[in-house]
């Protein structure tokens, strides 16, 4: 669907408020640019970057990273594309770059274990903040990443995009909003993508190109091995958490903005690595949870083998209600309601290739997620200029984050962990709190020390 028939199947004019991420929010007054500085400039951090050049007259002038190449590959493509042509600064170590205090935004987009530390040193710096999700490996991390956006005064937008997709807002404002599931129950989530690395290579020296030591920061020293860099370090535990860290709450997340839910009350976990144990992998390829939120709950699945529950839907959400069913995911949106009952709701991901036709053409862009991620960028400026809370607020993606971390808990202790949100604690279980932090590596410190 492309952006105007989209616009006018939902009614909405093109420079109107009904929906966040409209172009012209700023139409009728002077914005200043924003310097931007990138930190992590792998696959994600160069897709969400240029987004943002696709819809704000930002300058980019700062660029991070701990792989050389990978750094000088994107100055160029950067300087390729913004207005001014210029090429941005480069760093290898963030925190030389943040000593300029001279940026306006800051985006952390390195593997999870990397969120924390640069996301507290930006805001510390003068910066408002755009990080990947999940935000945090650890609950205390996440909690410190909080504290320190609102003892700053920063906004901080949490890549969980679902907030901002457009087909899914459709959804939710006319299905979910318009009262057409009635009474909700059970909402089921999943990703059956076999995506868990199934190669075993040896492990080698880093290439020269990369500062392996600095790649790992507060992590566990691994040796080195091909799979860690670029983009499969989600296979070990070590710097993430898991396929629920990585796909479970992206899914959790939009159905707790649909639904206005705020923390789960009781969180249960199984499951392991119950199929491919050959791998070097060490996260699991089967899991389950449950997310108790009391008159609701919210269960969610992954396989990273054998075929999908419902093959057309492999990662997405199903609410059910006593009226009806929403089926969901990153594509398209379908509400059939109870016994054929009234008209059926259907949706799909908007593409903007008549305003942007360079989407058609770009290196590895997952093109239905463009169109989200240039929503979640103008929802963030918009509560840059008004100095507001943006939709995926670090608060709601610290909720969202720490729900994954204690899934991954219970399935640790084996037993189901009763959470406190007011004290950000399991109540009456000592292990598990004890899991509520990692710890650092050495000359590392952990912000929730």
């Amino acid at each position: 669907m492309n952006r105007r028939n989209f616009l006018t199947s939902t009614g909405i004019a093109a420079g109107g408020l009904a929906l966040p991420g409209l172009p012209g929010i700023f139409a009728d007054e002077p914005t200043p640019k924003p310097r931007v500085g990138l930190i992590g400039c792998g696959w994600y951090g160069k897709l969400d970057l240029i987004r943002l050049l696709q819809v704000a007259p930002a300058e980019v002038v700062s660029l991070c990273d701990v792989d050389a190449a990978m750094l000088a590959a994107a100055a160029e493509q950067v300087s390729e594309r913004q207005v001014s042509k210029k090429k941005p600064r480069t760093y290898g170590d963030y925190r030389e770059m943040l000593k300029e205090k001279d940026l306006d935004i800051v985006m952390v987009e390195t593997p999870d274990h990397w969120h924390a530390l640069p996301m507290i040193a930006a805001v510390e710096a003068g910066a408002d903040v755009w990080v990947q999700k999940p935000i945090s490996v650890d609950v205390a991390e996440g909690l410190a990443m909080v504290s320190a956006a609102r003892k700053h005064k920063k906004v901080v937008q949490v890549v969980t995009q679902r907030r901002s997709t457009p087909h899914l807002i459709q959804a939710r404002d006319r299905v979910v909003k318009a009262g057409l599931l009635g009474k909700i129950g059970l909402v089921e989530i999943d990703c059956y993508y076999h995506m868990r690395t199934r190669e075993n290579p040896p492990d080698s020296d880093p290439p020269k190109n990369l500062d392996y030591e600095m790649w790992t920061g507060p992590a566990p020293l691994r040796p080195y091995n091909k799979l860690v860099h670029p983009r499969s370090w989600r296979a070990f535990m070590e710097y993430g958490n898991g396929i629920l860290g990585d796909m479970c709450i992206h899914m959790l997340d939009m159905v707790r903005w649909m639904l206005g839910l705020g923390a789960p009350k009781r969180i249960h976990s199984t499951g392991g690595i119950l199929v491919d144990k050959a791998s070097k992998a060490n996260i699991t390829d089967t899991q389950s949870a449950t997310f108790d939120f009391g008159e609701l709950q919210v269960v969610w699945q992954h396989r990273t083998w054998g075929q999908a529950a419902d093959p057309e839907y492999p990662w997405g959400a199903r609410i059910y209600g006593e009226k009806g069913t929403l089926k969901m995911d990153v594509h398209k949106y379908a509400f059939t309601p109870l016994g054929g009952k009234g008209p059926t709701q259907t949706g799909q991901a908007l593409y903007e290739y008549e305003k942007y036709p360079e989407d058609r053409t770009e290196k590895d862009l997952e093109r239905h997620v463009a169109s989200a991620i240039r929503w979640h960028w103008q929802d963030f400026l918009k509560a840059r200029a008004d100095r507001g809370r943006p939709v995926s607020d670090i608060e709601e993606g610290y909720i969202s984050t720490a729900s994954c971390v204690l899934a991954n808990i219970s399935l640790a202790i084996g037993r189901s962990v009763t959470w406190d949100a007011a004290k950000n604690q399991v109540v009456g279980d000592d292990e598990a709190n004890k899991l509520l932090s990692r710890p650092y590596r050495a000359p590392w410190v952990h912000p929730g020390a």
